[in-house]
């Protein structure tokens, strides 16, 4: 086996440091770390070299010149992966790397359950009406409790936007747990497959009328980037909660928080942002009934170690020649065999 003639790099950090240890163990790949700060004396090299580039999934995290986009990628002449830490790739022209030829690889699936008990945990603080009462307990006396009724979500209704493997989780725990009622908006799976997942297939517009509860856990993409307004929040009932563990952008800030002003909804939790982490004086978090966390609705000690085994051993098998698992762009897959076979000698599987 030839030594350190299969090249990864990544920038600043990685999901675990499992992902090191198992990389490592092998002599044949050679693992280089930059910093935001590397210069190009530093970084040139490195990405002329690489194979696979191991891309953290949070965008305000990496300098925009290491994001995976037509810049890099001319810098990287040899890169044939694209493998995000999480389930979500912000940082990454996925285009630009069809038409280079790299496939683009995420870890869906591997902080699913994660993400989904964050959903039940902003679900049930914001019906019971929890963050409002610790917050008037901090900076009131005399707290009147009455003014502070919540609601049971039991037997109430849930509309899923995205049934993924976040989605069927969050579908799962609901029903099981609290004996709801499970909507779902996903254009990509048939009434039989989201039947199949815990949800009944409905369009988008009837779940936010029929929801007491609206949780978004889609990808950000062309189809989902701005797909929840002002139409669409003014659909929903004056009672429902919306909550997103999904992306920033899929959802538009100003007319949530217009929303929430004028009481056409009950409350929101948040977890992503168009500006992560958000500063302290954005409107959003000016509201009582806003329940926020920044993006770590899957930073878990359990989903990141869960994260970095599933990372590597993807990386692993595909410069072994197997065909990835969680392919984003499978139409790049001709494209990437024959620069596969021009680096290693061989086609993959």
């Amino acid at each position: 086996m030839s030594v350190n003639n299969k090249r990864v790099f990544y920038v600043r950090y990685l999901a675990h440091p499992i992902y090191a240890d198992i990389l490592k163990a092998r002599p044949d790949i050679r693992l280089d770390r930059l910093e935001n700060e590397s210069g190009d004396d530093v970084a040139a090299p490195i990405l002329a070299a690489a194979h696979v580039y191991q891309i953290g999934a949070a965008r305000d995290e990496l300098a925009p010149h290491f994001h995976a986009n037509r810049e890099l990628l001319k810098r990287a002449p040899n890169l044939l992966l694209v493998s995000s830490n999480g389930a979500g790739f912000d940082p990454v022209d996925v285009d630009a790397c069809t038409e280079a030829g790299i496939v683009v690889v995420n870890q869906s699936g591997g902080n699913a359950n994660s993400v989904a008990e964050h959903v039940i945990g902003m679900l049930l603080t914001l019906s019971k009406r929890i963050i409002e009462a610790d917050r008037a307990l901090r900076r009131e006396a005399n707290v009147n409790r009455n003014t502070l009724v919540g609601t049971e979500a039991q037997g109430k209704t849930i509309g899923i936007v995205g049934l993924g493997n976040v989605g069927r989780r969050i579908a799962e725990l609901c029903r099981g747990l609290l004996r709801m009622n499970v909507l779902a908006y996903d254009p990509y799976l048939s009434a039989t497959e989201m039947a199949a997942r815990g949800g009944e297939k409905v369009e988008l517009d009837e779940l936010l009328r029929r929801s007491d509860y609206v949780s978004v856990s889609c990808p950000l993409s062309r189809d989902s980037r701005g797909m929840i307004g002002a139409r669409q929040f003014a659909l929903m009932q004056p009672h429902a909660f919306f909550i997103t563990t999904a992306r920033g952008f899929i959802h538009d800030e100003d007319a949530l928080a217009d929303a929430l002003r004028h009481n056409k909804i009950a409350g929101a939790g948040l977890d992503v942002w168009a500006r992560e982490p958000p500063p302290p004086d954005h409107p959003l978090l000016q509201f009582d009934n806003v329940l926020a966390s920044p993006h770590t609705a899957g930073v878990t000690s359990e989903a990141r170690e869960n994260m970095g085994r599933i990372a590597a051993e993807q990386v692993l098998g595909a410069l072994d020649g197997k065909r990835p698992p969680r392919i984003i762009n499978p139409e790049v897959w001709p494209a990437y065999v024959k620069r596969f076979e021009k680096a290693f000698g061989f086609p993959p599987g």
